[in-house]
């Protein structure tokens, strides 16, 4: 659970919980970084969306932003991502919503509803345990199928270790995952600016 106070909206780890959020809502910039169609099937009122994978090119830009910047992704690794680069490119009025849209949702806060998708990290789950699966029921007739097992288990502590995941980007690119992102340059202006994000 967060200790961050009302008056200050971080903790030490660059966070924001979704109490302290929904009393500053009117205060800071809710940046959204998950797919266009997790994106669309849940987000916080207000939110501008800038993809995980396109937020390199709108870097600078983005640094131009007068007011606090609150990232948000579904469970806050993505948004941790997205602070880094951020980061490496010299903003520094940004935090994390802790525990992500998730932890918002839990929390009883106001969301955008549109059509229902699973949330990437369902997806991740739902693929890597399949894999597993498959390769120890594989392995009972043939052997070496329990190196699948293998590999998944490794590329999941490596994710958990560097907090990053091939397989999610990976499952990012289906054209299940693809939805109008809008026009992210027009988001990012619209950020910048203050003004409300442009319908997707």
């Amino acid at each position: 659970m967060s200790t961050t106070q009302p008056e200050s909206p971080t903790t030490s780890t660059g966070t924001i919980d979704s109490t302290t959020l929904r009393a500053r809502l009117g205060e800071v910039r809710v940046l959204d970084v998950r797919s266009g169609a997790e994106f669309q099937t849940a987000h916080i009122p207000g939110s501008y969306h800038v993809p995980l994978d396109t937020l390199g090119e709108h870097c600078a830009d983005i640094c131009g932003v007068d007011d606090d910047v609150i990232l948000v992704c579904q469970s806050g690794g993505r948004a941790r991502q997205a602070a880094d680069k951020l980061a490496d490119a010299g903003m520094e009025s940004m935090h994390v919503l802790d525990g992500g849209i998730a932890s918002w949702i839990a929390a009883g806060g106001d969301v955008v509803r549109g059509g229902e998708k699973w949330a990437l990290e369902r997806q991740v789950r739902l693929v890597a345990g399949s894999v597993v699966l498959a390769s120890v029921l594989a392995s009972t007739r043939w052997p070496a199928a329990k190196w699948g097992a293998g590999f998944v288990g490794g590329g999941l502590s490596f994710a958990a270790l560097s907090n990053t995941c091939a397989m999610g980007n990976l499952l990012s690119r289906l054209p299940y995952n693809q939805a109008d992102t809008g026009d992210v340059p027009e988001t990012v202006e619209a950020l910048i600016e203050a003004r409300p994000a442009p319908a997707a």
